[in-house]
């Protein structure tokens, strides 16, 4: 069994996760971009926001900055992408690359500790509440608005044609839509939210690292895929619903996995438990499709 701490740290980690499991949703599946800046734009949010916060800046202003870096990155990704016909993938890997030596420019070192720095969380915590419970609440709140803005934006005129580029960018340029602007417009929002979950992710844990976005990209399809496995994303707000619920249940499964005694997992072991979830997420829904087709079958 989890202790309550365990418990809480997974919502709180899982929270910051569905953000980037937004990012991710926009780029994977609103545009059909394969995205790998994620990778580069986390530690990117976390280099920047612990650079202001050290230098006195207020910390949702570092954030802020945070967030326009990650889209920054992103917005290079497309513009190699759109502009000089480089391939999607290998464009985003170009970006992923760089952006390793230039959080290390930012930064000035590996890693940057901020223990001692006020950060988003310091005022919550004069408000009496459980010191590990003051995370969740405020990322939760963080998650919800960041949901609402974004489900509004894919309702608006450019968000209706941003997933037009997506579904059928000849189509769209067919309608007259500029399809190489929302392209660039919607991967500098995808990897501005990663960029504001690393400013995020570097305040709650006490410290931004350089090798802090390994693997980002797995835990946010995961995620993604996950809870797109449990909430069948029949509209744009289930869709992102189901990347917080995706992100949560991940990062508690880790939570059970690695607390099981009878496993025997350890920390290393994470990538390992990384990679069943993942296959199991991709595999179970065609699993469970296959069930009820077969049992619709049987009992007609």
């Amino acid at each position: 069994m989890l202790s309550e701490i365990a418990f809480y740290g997974a919502l709180e980690t899982g929270l910051i996760y569905g953000l980037v499991a937004f990012g991710i949703y926009l780029s994977f599946r609103v545009l059909d971009f394969p995205d790998l800046t994620v990778d580069g734009s986390f530690p990117l949010g976390a280099a920047v926001a612990a650079v202001l916060i050290l230098e006195g800046w207020n910390p949702w202003v570092a954030t802020g900055f945070a967030a326009l870096a990650g889209m920054a990155a992103g917005a290079v990704t497309a513009i190699l992408n759109v502009k000089l016909n480089i391939l999607n993938l290998l464009a985003s890997i170009l970006t992923m690359i760089a952006l390793y030596s230039i959080n290390l420019r930012i930064m000035g070192r590996p890693n940057i500790a901020l223990l001692t720095e006020e950060t988003v969380l310091t005022p919550w915590y004069s408000l009496g509440l459980e010191f590990h419970q003051v995370p969740v609440i405020l990322f939760l709140i963080v998650v919800v608005i960041s949901l609402i803005l974004l489900w509004r934006f894919m309702k608006s005129e450019t968000g209706l044609a941003m997933r037009a580029t997506g579904a059928n960018a000849r189509m769209a340029r067919a309608q007259g839509i500029a399809t190489g602007g929302m392209i660039i417009l919607g991967v500098a929002l995808s990897n501005g939210l990663v960029g504001m979950a690393g400013a995020l992710f570097a305040q709650s844990q006490g410290a931004a690292d350089v090798t802090m976005g390994v693997g980002v990209i797995v835990i946010g399809l995961a995620s993604l895929i996950g809870g797109e496995a449990v909430l069948t994303p029949s509209s744009v707000l289930r869709a992102l619903i189901a990347c917080v619920i995706g992100a949560i249940m991940y990062r508690l499964a880790i939570a059970f996995a690695l607390n099981a005694d009878a496993l025997g997992l350890q920390a290393q072991d994470l990538n390992l438990i990384t990679a069943v979830l993942v296959t199991l997420a991709i595999v179970l829904p065609g699993v469970r499709t296959n069930l009820t087709n077969r049992f619709s079958r049987n009992k007609a």
